[in-house]
C-alpha cells in the first residue's frame, strides 16, 4: 500500500471513529415505555407474589377519583424551605401545590389499573384527565426567577404524567387525536423547562428531574433532542459522583444529606430504563473516573447502614425518610443488577411496597420483582 493509501485509510478510521464518538441517540419506538408493558401486564395478570398483590390492593381507581380541574393564571408557589435548601418545611407550600398532587395521583392510578387490569375505562380516564390540563395549557406560565418552586413543580408532573403516558400509549382504544394532543402539550412544556434550565447552571437532583421529563417525554413524542439532551443529563450525573460514590451537591444538604442522595437516584434510574428501552445501555455507562450508578446505589445503601459515613460531608445528624417513595428507584434498578447485588439495607427497605407519582405511582406494580 502505498503512503498515501495508508494516510487516506487513516484519514477514513478518524473521521469513522469521531462519527461513532458523537453519533447521537435517537428514539427508536416511541412506545417503549420505561418497562416492557406486554410482558408486564402477562406478568401481573399471573401474579402469585403476596408483596405485589399487597401493592395492587392498595392501589386507587382513575374513575373513583373527582376531576381536577387544571389550575389558572400564573404558577407562583412558595419554597419547599423556609430558608435555603433544608431546615424547616415552609408551610405555605402545600396548599398551593396540593392540586399538582391531586392531578398526578389521579392520572397514575388509570395508568397503574390498567396495566393490572387492562380495563380500558381506567387507560381512558388517565387520558381524559391529561388532556383537561394540555387543553388548558397548564404547566407553561411561569419563570424560574419569579417562582423557582414553580420550575420544580412542572418537573416533577411532568415526569408524572409523561411516564404515564409511555405506558397508557399502549391501550388501543385510546382516542388518537386525544393522545397527539396531549404528547404535543408535554413536548412544549418539556421544551420550556429544558430552555430554562439550558440557560442556567443548576446540575442538582432538579436537573435529573428535568432529565427524566425530558427522556420520557421525548420518547413518546418522538424527539430526539429530547431525548439526547437528557440522556446528557444522565452522564453528567454520573460524571459527578466523587470516589465514596456519593453526588456532591445533594452531600451539601446538611442533615438531609441521605434523603437526597435517594432523591437524586429517583429521576436517573427511570431515566436509564427508558433509555435501555431505546437500546442505550446506561444502566453500564462508566465516568471518565470510572464511576458508574452503582456505586451510587452502594454508597446509599452504606449510609443507610452506618450514617456516621455522611460526617465526611455534614456534622448534621441524618434525618432519615422513611416515606413510601424513598426506596421507589430501586424497583427499576433492581432489573440490572445481575451484575452488581443492591445493598442489604436497599433489599430491606423494598420489603414494603413503594410508590412515588413522579416515575408513575406504584412502582412496584409497575416494576417490582417477585420477593
Amino acid at each position: 500500500m502505498s503512503a498515501n493509501s495508508v494516510r487516506m485509510c487513516a484519514v477514513i478510521t478518524l473521521a469513522l471513529a469521531c462519527s461513532f464518538a458523537f453519533a447521537a441517540d435517537h428514539v427508536t419506538n416511541p412506545k417503549a415505555s420505561y418497562i416492557d408493558v406486554q410482558q408486564r401486564h402477562a406478568q401481573l395478570a399471573h401474579n402469585a407474589d403476596p408483596h405485589i398483590a399487597k401493592a395492587i390492593a392498595s392501589l386507587s381507581f382513575c374513575t373513583k377519583l373527582p376531576e381536577v380541574p387544571a389550575p389558572t393564571g400564573r404558577m407562583i408557589i412558595p419554597p419547599h424551605y423556609l430558608s435555603g435548601g433544608h431546615g424547616p418545611i415552609n408551610p405555605a407550600e402545600a396548599p398551593v401545590t396540593r392540586i399538582y398532587g391531586h392531578f398526578e395521583k389521579r392520572v397514575t392510578a388509570g395508568m397503574n389499573q390498567w396495566l393490572v387490569t387492562s380495563d380500558k375505562n381506567e387507560a381512558q380516564c388517565a387520558q381524559q384527565q391529561i388532556d383537561a390540563w394540555a387543553q388548558a395549557g397548564a404547566l407553561l406560565d411561569y419563570t424560574p426567577q419569579e417562582s423557582s418552586q414553580a420550575w420544580y413543580q412542572v418537573e416533577w408532573t411532568l415526569s408524572a404524567i409523561a411516564t404515564s403516558e409511555s405506558v397508557l400509549v399502549n391501550e388501543p382504544s385510546l382516542d388518537q387525536a386525544v393522545v397527539k394532543r396531549d404528547i404535543q402539550w408535554m413536548n412544549k412544556v418539556a421544551h420550556r423547562t429544558m430552555d430554562f434550565d439550558k440557560a442556567g447552571k443548576q446540575t442538582n437532583n432538579h436537573h435529573y428531574w428535568r432529565g427524566l421529563a425530558a427522556v420520557s417525554t421525548g420518547v413518546i413524542s418522538s424527539d430526539d433532542s429530547l431525548f439526547n439532551w437528557g440522556v446528557g443529563v444522565y452522564k453528567q450525573a454520573i460524571n459527578e459522583l466523587d470516589q465514596r460514590g456519593a453526588f456532591p451537591q445533594e452531600m451539601r444538604r446538611h442533615e438531609r444529606a441521605i434523603h437526597y442522595q435517594s432523591f437524586a437516584l429517583q429521576p436517573l434510574t427511570p431515566l436509564a430504563s427508558f433509555a435501555e428501552r431505546q437500546h442505550v445501555p446506561l444502566y453500564e455507562y462508566r465516568s471518565p473516573t470510572g464511576r458508574t450508578i452503582h456505586d451510587a446505589v452502594d454508597f446509599l445503601g452504606s449510609a443507610l447502614t452506618n450514617p456516621a459515613i455522611i460526617k465526611a460531608y455534614t456534622p448534621d445528624t441524618q434525618l432519615l425518610d422513611d416515606g413510601p417513595d424513598f426506596f421507589a428507584f430501586a424497583e427499576f434498578y433492581s432489573h440490572y443488577t445481575n451484575s452488581a447485588p443492591m445493598p442489604a439495607s436497599i433489599q430491606k427497605g423494598l420489603e414494603q411496597p413503594t410508590f412515588a407519582t413522579r416515575i408513575g405511582g406504584s412502582t412496584t406494580v409497575i416494576a417490582g420483582l417477585p420477593r
